[in-house]
């Protein structure tokens, strides 16, 4: 059976369109298994670096390799280092393709902290690290290309911080590992979530960890895999009833499909985590899966509900309106289950 048998109505061809260069690629990249060598593909790679929003981004970036303003880049919101490098390997962006990507890459990881944690702090110290930080960037250096031994660090801090393992408790200011403000401690615990745990912020390290090829996968992060798991299908992920800190039910903007994807998570980057590390014939997914696939209209495509209109350097669709970038996330994750 074809994995579209689970669409309204086939809608790779829309995706296909020239109109787009970066959706255009990406669609045959990952939708129709071509092989990287293919013409038609190494033609599409080239043209969404060369004409696509990956080379508007890159037009704004430094020559030094930052955006807006040096250092480890989490200010501005959401145009600084740390929202254009997220942004890009959402884009399909390569350092195979452009020199300015790699040079980017290396210069985030030159402003990491020496233990691995990217950070929100301007003076770039590791208690700026928090879990949504930590696992976009992880995802997004790795899927941009980047090979540099440093990002193993970054993955096995990463790793610790859900398991606990290694890693003194907050208040012990004068151990050398410890936890802090924002990664408060394990199973994505936060402090912008009252210290709960927090689905936002694991959803992003999932998926980080679901990008790592199994042969990079310590014994520390393929414990803290089944840990992620376990947390995420404590509830019905459907339902995104994990812990709000500070409200007395899940926020909405679970439920509203977006892109670009940052901080705010979605139920469908749940599923992409979940299926990424090989749980898609979980049978616990099978409402979160009826929920994604009801969500697409009569031509097999999903609207944009969450959007950074005129908050970062692309526009990407009008809000409720079928968008491209929504459905090409949709049709990965439902490819992925056949």
């Amino acid at each position: 059976m074809s994995w579209k048998n689970q669409l309204q109505k086939d809608s790779l061809p829309w995706l296909l369109e020239a109109d787009n260069p970066g959706v255009r690629y990406l669609a045959l990249r990952d939708l129709l298994d071509l092989s990287p060598d293919d013409r038609e593909l190494k033609s599409a790679r080239k043209a969404a670096h060369r004409e696509g929003p990956i080379a508007e981004v890159l037009s704004r970036m430094n020559k030094d390799g930052y955006w807006v303003k040096p250092g480890p880049g989490y200010g501005p919101k959401y145009s600084s280092t740390v929202w254009s490098m997220i942004l890009l390997a959402q884009l399909g962006a390569s350092v195979n393709e452009d020199k300015r990507i790699e040079q980017a890459c290396n210069y985030l990881l030159d402003h990491m902290a020496e233990g691995g944690q990217f950070t929100t702090s301007s003076s770039g110290a590791p208690s700026g690290t928090i879990d949504c930080l930590q696992g976009n960037l992880c995802w997004s250096l790795m899927e941009m290309g980047s090979d540099d031994p440093r990002l193993q660090s970054a993955y096995e801090w990463m790793a610790r911080t859900v398991t606990g393992e290694g890693i003194a408790p907050l208040e012990n200011k004068d151990a050398p590992v410890r936890y802090y403000a924002y990664k408060c401690g394990p199973t994505f615990a936060c402090g912008a979530n009252n210290k709960l745990p927090c689905a936002w912020g694991g959803a992003k390290v999932m998926l980080a960890f679901s990008n790592l090829p199994p042969k990079q996968r310590t014994p520390v992060i393929e414990k803290a895999i089944r840990h992620g798991a376990d947390f995420f299908f404590g509830v019905d992920p459907a339902t995104a009833n994990y812990p709000s800190g500070y409200a007395e039910k899940p926020s909405g903007n679970w439920w509203k499909f977006g892109f670009p994807v940052f901080y705010v998570s979605d139920i469908l980057q749940i599923v992409e985590a979940l299926v990424g590390l090989g749980y898609g014939s979980d049978p616990r997914l099978s409402n979160a899966l009826k929920f994604i696939r009801e969500k697409q209209d009569s031509e097999g495509r999903w609207p944009l509900e969450y959007d950074y209109i005129g908050k970062t350097w692309i526009d990407f669709g009008k809000k409720k309106q079928p968008n491209k970038w929504v459905t090409l996330r949709a049709l990965r994750v439902l490819k992925a289950l056949h």
